[in-house]
């Protein structure tokens, strides 16, 4: 039986940034009824695939291919009206309005004399999320949700659109396992029902228990297209990056010395409850948890970035002022936030300008910030960690995610911290990439930073730290042992089933 013809296709795509050529002669088709991911390392060339396909960037050469008929996309409107929906790695709301009016903007449900028919509106609202599995309110602003709702509202606003194409790029990034399933079961009930879906996820486990056919991309060029059986993780890895991959969790092991940073009684009202623990020179301590247990709170009350109503921060000894970012940095903190984009990095500023933003006072000459110290700087950073760019005067949104985390963290090491805070290191960054964190994390603390981690991959947390501090709704519920954690003692005191704080 011949397989049916492709929904839609790229063929013989290339487009251009620059210096930078994003896609080279890329050729990819996605069929009805069928899950095909999207491989490849951060800068490998998807997020401009997926943009040429979402009418963002005109090819500059090849052709766009709708039901088998070339077609020119003048922007996200034409492909919309299409059929294809894209959900972004990083959510695009409109943070004032509400979760329903983010859902249906610009297709709101109208009654009498044409007004919104917002009843309408919210009990639809409602009938996506209940077949999401999630509970949400359609009412409440988009304004402070967390990164997981947001992605969940991202979602039903493509289910909302009955589209033909379903391209979802790292949709499940900062998902709990629990909502991933319940995705899942929504991937593969389009599928059932003729959509043809794009997946692009750097979890590979994902990929295998998806999708049907993968398409490997590296250096903007496609070096495979295959069926998903019969492949390994191994084989995969090889195609993306170009080489076997020796180790992705390369843990030094480590003799920790004294405590740098002790968090006591720790409270934050509606947000977490009598915090405590200590960190020590040379450790990389977990906190681990369920999406909305606390932990990202807890890590910005630590930092001065919200205040505390109750409890103290201790650094090298000395009491932490809170709600003071700057105390927080002068007493050697430094924090790596979870989302990258809106609180790590000005993405409309330079990457040099932002590679120097925690050492203004160093990069002074008098009165004004020496160009040419700045541009040191960022060529010295660029160098260490290996980045992928054009120029460092090009702004930070142009780069990959991978990259874009690795100037976050370069950012804040180069005030030579004595405790480095990082909230999901390694969320939405490839594989080589994760691997290049996580050796630099065991580098660091074997060169004595105390580093507290905060994320949701149990691989990593299982693999990485040496002591977990696990939270449940707002509280410590348990403190392993590296020796004595496994993904079921973590995952069960993430859900409440058990409590052994010591």
């Amino acid at each position: 039986m011949s397989e049916p013809a492709p929904v839609l296709a790229l063929v013989e795509v290339s487009k251009t940034f620059g210096v930078v050529r994003a896609l080279d002669g890329v050729s990819l088709e996605l069929r009805a009824g069928e899950v095909h991911a999207l491989a490849g390392e951060n800068g490998a060339g998807k997020s401009t695939l997926v943009k040429t396909f979402a009418g963002v960037h005109r090819p500059d050469s090849g052709q766009i291919l709708l039901n088998g008929r070339p077609v020119v996309f003048h922007g996200p409107a034409d492909a919309q009206h299409a059929g294809i929906a894209v959900i972004y790695q990083e959510p695009t709301l409109f943070p004032d309005l509400s979760v329903a009016e983010n859902i249906f903007m610009g297709r709101q449900p109208r009654g009498g004399l044409g007004r919104i028919d917002r009843k309408a509106m919210h009990a639809r609202t409602a009938e996506l999320f209940a077949r999401l599995g999630v509970s949400l309110d359609p009412r409440r602003p988009a304004r402070g949700l967390s990164i997981a709702d947001q992605q969940v509202v991202e979602i039903a606003k493509a289910i909302s659109r009955d589209a033909k194409v379903l391209i979802m790029d790292e949709p499940t990034a900062a998902l709990t396992a629990q909502e991933t399933a319940r995705l899942f079961s929504v991937v593969r009930a389009l599928r059932e029902h003729g959509c043809a879906l794009l997946f692009i996820s750097h979890r590979l486990e994902e990929i295998f228990e998806l999708c049907q056919t993968v398409t490997t991309l590296r250096d903007g060029r496609r070096v495979a297209c295959e069926p998903v059986a019969g492949l390994t993780a191994d084989d995969l890895v090889t195609r993306m990056v170009g080489r076997e991959l020796d180790d992705l969790y390369p843990k030094q092991e480590v003799t920790p010395g004294e405590v740098v940073l002790k968090v006591s009684r720790l409270t934050r009202e509606g947000a977490f409850t009598d915090i405590s623990f200590e960190v020590r020179r040379g450790e990389i301590v977990a906190l681990a948890g369920l999406v909305g247990a606390g932990r990202t709170e807890v890590a910005r009350a630590i930092f001065g970035v919200d205040r505390p109503d109750a409890g103290s921060v201790e650094v090298s000894g000395r009491p932490l002022r809170p709600a003071s970012p700057m105390a927080a940095m002068a007493a050697g903190l430094a924090l790596v936030p979870e989302d990258r984009r809106q609180q790590g990095l000005i993405m409309e500023m330079s990457i040099e300008r932002n590679l120097g933003l925690t050492r203004l006072r160093a990069l002074r000459r008098g009165p004004f910030i020496s160009r040419a110290l700045e541009r040191a700087n960022a060529a010295d950073w660029a160098v260490r960690f290996q980045l992928k760019y054009g120029r460092t005067g090009d702004p930070a949104g142009v780069l990959s995610g991978g990259n874009q985390q690795k100037v976050v963290l370069a950012k804040w090491l180069s005030t030579g911290p004595t405790v480095l805070i990082v909230d999901e290191p390694t969320r939405g960054i490839d594989v080589a990439t994760k691997a290049e964190v996580h050796r630099l994390l065991s580098e660091l603390a074997a060169q004595g930073l105390a580093v507290l981690m905060i994320s949701s991959d149990l691989p990593e947390v299982l693999a990485m730290a040496d002591r977990i501090l696990v939270m449940h709704e707002g509280r410590l519920a348990a403190e392993l042992p590296r020796s004595q954690a496994g993904e079921e003692s973590v995952m069960s005191a993430a859900t409440g089933q058990r409590r052994e704080v010591a």
